[in-house]
């Protein structure tokens, strides 16, 4: 999901989006214990898993073999291997082990910095402040990185152990790092530093660069007074006599690594417009350039080859209607009010686009594949809870299993130079491990263990719901809804309604000028999700909701777009 570009009435709308109905935490979705309780303190840093399926790599699979881990390294992995006499054992006689997942380009465990709402428009707009603009590539990723963010526990739920993470911002915002997700100080986490130069193409609000074309020329004009700077930087370096001392400047000198192909330019590319001129641009000017988070990339996969462009793609996927509702295939849509006005072979032909389109969007992975073009995966769009259900769509669609674990694991190693240390389950390499009960990709896998630099972490199996679950409790009627918000608690109104079996509603009051119609209402057990859009500022935000609800309750949090979640609690009004 691209990020929303920030409009002067945005911190207004992020205030009482997530006022809305919001319910079930991650944590509970996966049914997880609290951070502290699943990082165990061992009597010993030696592991065993015995008589476990082995998956050393993709198409590497041992049976009824053994995985020794020892002071956070692989030291032993196959058939007949001995246990040391201090391990801790764990018997995998029906469990199934992978290297640990690496994520090529996320926020997990990265502080989202304070919104600046009312932030004045610059008296200047044509030259604002580089901070205004979004031109800050001096600044460090890791100063924002915190080991406690829930993110971190989220992501390696699913067995991710290693990511490399971005700082928030528009054009440039700063530097990258790959990062252990584990650990108890940032610096335990670091497994690279400074791995690229972050960028993308949104613009600042209300001044300079604020569009695509103004963000390219502004990079151009940057790297190419870099490369000046650096130039008599190094004759200087080499004759100072009758010669001006060079000035200092934090921001040029951050694209000197860059200029010397010691670190690559990651740009985010979720569109086919914006990867042709990032390619474009890196054409120009020459920098090592990583496309990530790419979704429409199918289209340039010839121009990628060619220019031997490293690349991740998003594990955010549209959302399939037709598989939302297949329980209801018997019940006729009502008609939504945009559809009167067109007639049926029109409706027929957009629908037929659509499906034309969502084919082309799943089948993205496989098309890349099939082209030769080595790729990894990236999260920075993608919601947690979705990521498994888009991999299973992805072979659904002509991925293969295999190959959708080298993506997870050795691609993404290889693309980000870590082979040596990640990717595969070899002596050596870093314990990051990943532990389940069937198969990665069966649907009803859970992931038992996960080990990152050889400390484990022990999730306990997915609940799932009873056949008859959906009725156990009555979600139609009228809720207050209380969220806590930087500002204060504040109530609105959410007001839910059944045909045959299908659910829908709306929200109002609060800050809302009128009720907003919930778009997807689900009951599952006791889990309930939905989401609707705003409109605001020209802009729409759309506001994904999950939550865990019981006969008059519920608690749990809103996710809005990209920006970020707010904790919510409901009470059902009795009579309303």
């Amino acid at each position: 999901m691209k990020k929303s570009h920030r409009s002067p009435a945005f911190g207004n709308v992020l205030f009482w989006l997530a006022m809305s109905l919001s319910m079930t935490a991650h944590a509970q979705q996966f049914g997880q214990q609290p951070q502290e309780e699943k990082e165990l303190a061992p009597v010993s840093r030696t592991y065993a898993i015995t008589n476990a399926t082995i998956n050393q790599g993709p198409g590497r699979k041992i049976t009824q073999a053994t995985l020794v881990i020892r002071n956070g390294l692989i030291t032993a992995v196959g058939k007949g291997v001995p246990v040391p006499a201090e391990a801790i054992i764990i018997k995998g006689d029906s469990l199934h082990i992978y290297a640990g997942f690496i994520d090529g380009l996320s926020r997990v465990g990265v502080a989202k910095p304070k919104e600046e709402a009312n932030r004045e428009r610059p008296k200047d707009p044509g030259n604002p402040t580089p901070e205004f603009a979004g031109i800050t590539p001096e600044k460090d990723v890791r100063t924002a990185i915190s080991p406690q963010e829930k993110s971190i526990d989220e992501i390696r739920a699913l067995g991710f152990t290693a990511a490399q993470v971005v700082p928030y911002g528009n054009m440039l915002p700063g530097s990258a790092a790959v990062i252990l997700l584990g650990g108890k100080s940032v610096d335990a986490m670091i497994l690279n530093g400074k791995s690229a130069l972050f960028s993308e193409l949104q613009g600042a609000q209300r001044a300079y660069p604020s569009t695509v074309i103004a963000v390219m020329a502004k990079f151009r004009e940057l790297y190419r007074q870099a490369l000046q700077a650096k130039n008599y930087e190094t004759l200087y370096a080499s004759n100072r006599a009758g010669l001006n001392r060079p000035t200092s400047d934090r921001i040029l000198e951050a694209f000197y690594p860059v200029i010397d192909k010691k670190i690559p330019v990651v740009f985010e590319a979720d569109r086919y417009l914006e990867t042709q001129r990032i390619i474009n641009l890196q054409n120009d000017l020459g920098f090592l350039l990583v496309l990530a988070d790419v979704k429409e990339g199918w289209e340039a996969i010839s121009k990628i080859k060619s220019t031997n462009t490293k690349v991740f793609l998003s594990l955010d996927l549209p959302e399939d209607k037709k598989d939302e509702k297949k329980d209801s295939k018997d019940k006729k849509p009502e008609p939504k009010a945009e559809d009167t006005t067109l007639t049926a072979e029109e409706k027929e032909a957009l629908e037929k686009r659509k499906a034309e389109f969502l084919a082309l969007y799943t089948g993205q992975a496989a098309a890349f594949q099939k082209a030769g073009v080595t790729f990894g995966f990236s999260t920075l769009s993608a919601k947690a809870s979705d990521v498994r259900a888009n991999l299973r769509r992805m072979i659904k669609a002509g991925l293969t299993e295999d190959q959708a674990l080298a993506a997870l694991t050795t691609n993404s190693a290889q693309l980000l130079g870590l082979s040596d240390r990640l990717g595969t389950l070899d002596n050596g390499k870093i314990a990051n491990v990943v532990i389940t009960d069937k198969p990665y990709f069966n649907e009803k896998a859970n992931v038992r263990y996960v080990f990152v630099d050889g400390v484990m972490y022990k999730y306990d199996p997915k609940d799932a719901p009873k056949a008859d679950a959906a009725g156990k409790f009555d979600i139609v009627g009228t809720w207050t809804v209380t969220t806590n918000t930087p500002d204060g608690k504040t109530e609105e109104i959410v007001t839910i309604k059944k045909e045959g079996k299908d659910f829908s509603g709306s929200v109002s009051g609060g800050k809302l000028t009128q009720a907003v119609p919930l778009e997807l209402v689900e009951l599952n057990g006791t889990s309930l999700k939905y989401n609707y859009t705003v409109q605001a500022g020209g802009q729409s935000y759309k506001v994904d909701v999950q939550a865990t609800v019981d006969a008059t309750s519920f608690k749990g949090t809103a996710q809005v777009g990209t920006t970020g979640s707010f904790a919510v609690e409901g009470k059902k009004e009795p009579n309303r």
